[in-house]
């Protein structure tokens, strides 16, 4: 395989998780289409569609079923819509200059999926059994065989009908970690033939998919943001994961950085469950620092429920989403400034001593002129920050206020409160 080389659009760029089924009363493409303007407006730029695959019938879980057991990889959910309404969502959303991702589910397939009659050696059966494997206690899905290449053939040949059908940008695998990184790197070699430059996200942790994975998915961080906050620790910990990851992974990957997505939201509660009034704070981390923020459908709302996985359960917009110019500001900022590249080798990102180093994570991002500071308070009080260390003319980019560091080094902060300012021109 050739030296890695990521989109050049994807280093500033973002993700956002459509949930289609929860998105709207209808539940449809069409339907959410109408909302591509507001989320174009909001900054998002990679719109990562949850499976788009019809779901088997068979060993069904709830009324409709999960997305992640398909029942045939080269049709459409009927629930949504047609083919040709996807590929006109598509369409639509290139024109505003979005990249569109597929979630794509290569571990297993459902039940009832065609390849189960049309070609069973495609799949891994039980020795004493001699029936198909569930994967993971599972019951709704059939553990396919990767030792198999006919198997591996008609898996790729399955996602290059969506890229040639309906011109879609990359993927984002599931449980990419259950499958084979020699699988993955000959799915990327056939397909960018197809299409070159494709983005590819993993739903994975390990450092070694980057040689086929644009970025993947920060779990330690999430479970150790979770335990910080139900446990009081110090804000150490959690730097001690981000070195971890420096120290673990490619220079080049992208890390994945989010507070909520569908399996977190639906089994482990939304991120106001998790983090409390820390909310934001794990979203303006999230946005700026080494990495690529994820959102998730509705939490620029904010919201506030857990979005069931198996049924119908719309996300409840009402009339504002609150959020909207949260999240535009840093979005915003993010394909502005350079200092907020991800894996850029240009970009040094330095973490700030302060007086409170147990309570307060500070750092500076910076690629030449351009610089990004961030200060976060991990603590339900008032700290006043020192940053005499820091030079220059900064500005708030919530709120427009100037900092002079130099004539004033002292910053207060707010309780689990946040201030992101970029170097003044």
């Amino acid at each position: 395989m050739e030296k890695f080389i990521h989109p050049e659009w994807s280093f500033n760029s973002n993700i956002y998780e459509v949930n289609v089924r929860q998105y709207t009363a209808e539940g449809t493409f069409e339907a959410f289409a109408k909302h591509l303007p507001r989320l174009k407006d909001m900054g998002v730029e990679i719109l990562w569609f949850m499976p788009v695959t019809p779901i088997s019938l068979k060993d069904r879980k709830g009324t409709l079923g999960s997305y992640y057991a398909a029942q045939n990889y080269t049709e459409i959910n009927p629930e949504f819509g047609s083919i040709e309404d996807f590929t006109t969502l598509v369409k639509n959303a290139h024109s505003l200059g979005f990249k569109v991702i597929i979630d794509w589910v290569a571990n297993h397939t459902g039940n009832d999926n065609i390849w189960i009659d049309l070609h069973p050696d495609f799949f891994c059966y039980d020795d004493e059994t001699k029936q198909i494997i569930h994967p993971h206690g599972w019951e709704d899905v059939s553990k396919l065989n990767f030792n198999n290449p006919d198997m591996q053939d008609a898996m790729i040949d399955a996602m290059k009908f969506w890229i040639t059908t309906s011109d879609i940008d990359g993927f984002r695998c599931d449980m990419a970690h259950l499958v084979t990184l020699d699988f993955w790197a000959k799915a990327k070699d056939e397909l960018d033939k197809t299409k070159p430059g494709l983005f590819w996200l993993a739903e994975c942790e390990e450092a070694d998919y980057h040689q086929v994975f644009d970025a993947t998915y920060t779990w330690q961080w999430m479970h150790k943001t979770e335990a910080f906050i139900a446990n009081n620790e110090h804000a150490e910990e959690l730097f001690n994961v981000l070195k971890h990851y420096d120290l673990s992974f490619p220079k080049n990957a992208f890390r994945t950085y989010f507070t909520s997505n569908h399996d977190e939201n639906s089994w482990n509660g939304t991120e106001y469950e998790k983090y409390g009034d820390a909310a934001k704070l794990f979203a303006v981390f999230s946005c700026t620092w080494n990495g690529l923020p994820m959102i998730y459908s509705g939490q620029e709302l904010p919201n506030y429920k857990r979005l069931q996985f198996f049924d119908k359960d719309q996300i409840e917009w009402g009339g504002t989403c609150l959020l909207h110019d949260f999240y535009k500001t840093l979005l915003h900022l993010r394909k502005q400034n350079s200092a907020l590249r991800a894996a850029d080798a240009n970009v040094i990102t330095n973490k700030l001593t302060t007086n409170r180093d147990d309570k307060i994570f500070a750092f500076l991002r910076s690629n030449k002129d351009e610089a990004v500071l961030v200060i976060l308070n991990f603590s339900n009080e008032l700290i006043p920050v020192d940053l005499k260390n820091i030079t220059g003319v900064y500005i708030d980019i919530f709120n427009g206020e100037y900092l002079y560091p130099h004539i004033n080094s002292i910053i207060p902060v707010e309780p689990w409160g946040y201030n992101v300012l970029r170097r003044s021109e």
